[in-house]
């Protein structure tokens, strides 16, 4: 790992307001989109899909090759970006409202269906320190009374309770919170200029005020629908790619997983999203605050490529499975920090989660701690400076039934070793994801002492966090 020094950090004074001389503190773009999977971008090893300016950024930024999300599906993780908290801590453990137990062999437990106004979210501790706040795009966390305004947002456009675009990506978007544009404007497009207006708006009538930007693309959730400008491009891509010897679908479990990238319709939504991360780009640099504003790009879970069926639109291969599942292919995401005036490439090979995106913003705008808000998250600044953190493990919860084939089940992580607990059968799996990142295969009767101790562990975490379990029917 490439040592990194903050010049920000070390430079912050200097960053000051010429009418009041007070410290300008960084302005905020947190990028998030939904379902993007860890080798969906060119800097993360995609050779289909194309994202240039994205990949420009990485050029500039901090770049994590062990990213996780803090649970497979989205709502869980939505809510532990804004709170610090493990999913179980906080009692959103599924997608809201979840897909139930119908069926099935266990009954799952209840989850809440609303992110509790109680918690003190990341955007309510920027908007106490004088930030302007904005969110823009999927919400997924509560309907009327629990929507971003209510919970630190200054600015909504598009949020609301349901998890993919009810219109789909073209107006009309059948969204009350995000007025249609012209007939066939795309939501990507929307939402970016959106974003846009809200950050010139700020600097134009407060350039004293620093802001925060929540930026939550609907895209690359289905349904799939192509961006009509970018489609023919990758068709014909898609076209002279050589024809597979085998089925670009693997078994997995009962369901199946796409080995290959070469869907046209998923690679232009891709595009088109690469696109508009290239206009909040230049709009920054236009504005001259490129130097003054901390860039997050991440993604709520891992790429949609194991369904049970063979449709999955995208493949994270070499890891295992994908949304949906505690394998490396439902959890492992990308993530790219750009620190402000950091001109360098940085890649961080240490496992980092959604959790601790909130307390190292805290850091990095110099705020006022609340550690006791953000539980299960840890500052990753030491990291950025060559230093390690004080954390050699995490866990993922995901007791519910899941539309990839997934079971309920949890897993955890120490150091290098993985392991994933099935509960319908009891099934114990370990794996030494230095050795196997894929996780081929399975050592739990090699390694019984590791086994047990990951499990005890699992436990203690379970119990700490007050997590819920399925019980038989």
């Amino acid at each position: 790992m490439k040592k990194i020094l903050l010049p920000f950090l070390l430079a912050l004074p200097l960053f000051t307001s010429c009418k009041t001389n007070v410290i300008q503190k960084p302005n905020v773009l947190f990028i998030l989109v939904d379902d993007l999977g860890w080798k969906d971008l060119g800097c993360f090893g995609s050779t289909f899909y194309e994202s240039p300016n994205i990949d420009k950024l990485a050029q500039t930024s901090v770049m994590f090759t062990e990213a996780y999300a803090a649970g497979p599906v989205c709502s869980p993780t939505r809510a532990a970006i804004l709170t610090g908290k493990h999913p179980a801590r906080i009692g959103i453990t599924d997608w809201i409202p979840g897909r139930g137990d119908k069926g099935q062999k266990l009954k799952t437990p209840s989850i809440l269906n609303e992110l509790p106004l109680e918690e003190y979210t990341m955007a309510e501790i920027f908007k106490d320190h004088g930030y302007k706040t904005f969110f823009a795009g999927k919400w997924h966390l509560g309907g009327k009374g629990y929507f971003p305004e209510d919970q630190g947002f200054d600015i909504n456009i598009g949020g609301n309770h349901t998890g993919q675009p009810k219109g789909g990506y073209y107006s009309p978007y059948k969204n009350p919170q995000l007025p249609d544009g012209p007939e066939g404007e795309y939501l990507t497009d929307r939402l970016t200029n959106e974003t846009i207006k809200f950050i010139k708006e700020s600097i134009k009538n407060s350039p004293d005020t620093p802001f925060f930007a929540y930026l939550s693309y609907y895209a690359v959730h289905t349904p799939i629908q192509a961006c009509k400008r970018h489609i023919d491009k990758f068709r014909k891509k898609a076209e002279k790619l050589p024809r597979p010897a085998d089925s670009i679908f693997v078994a997995e479990h009962n369901s199946y997983t796409r080995l290959i990238q070469n869907d046209p319709a998923y690679a232009s939504m891709i595009y088109a999203m690469d696109e508009n991360v290239g206009k909040l780009l230049k709009t920054l640099q236009k504005l001259n605050i490129e130097n003054n504003t901390i860039i997050v790009f991440t993604s709520d879970n891992g790429g949609l490529s194991t369904l049970l069926w063979k449709g999955a639109p995208t493949s994270v291969y070499p890891l295992r499975a994908g949304k949906g599942w505690c394998y490396e292919g439902g959890v492992r995401i990308p993530l790219i920090i750009k620190l402000p005036g950091e001109t360098k490439h940085v890649t961080i090979d240490k496992p980092v989660v959604s959790m601790d995106l909130y307390p190292t913003l805290v850091d990095l705008a110099g705020l006022h701690k609340v550690p006791k808000q953000y539980l299960d998250g840890v500052s990753i600044v030491p990291l950025f400076n060559g230093k390690d953190i004080k954390r050699s493990s995490f866990f993922w919860h995901y007791p519910h039934y899941h539309g990839s084939g997934w079971t309920p089940g949890a897993a955890i992580r120490k150091d290098n070793w993985k392991l994933i607990e099935f509960y319908e059968d009891s099934v114990i799996e370990l794996y030494d994801l230095s050795k196997d990142t894929g996780e081929i295969h399975n050592l739990s009767e090699k390694f019984p002492e590791k086994t047990e101790e990951l499990l005890k562990l699992l436990r203690e975490k379970q119990k700490e966090t007050g997590a819920r379990f399925p019980e038989l029917k």
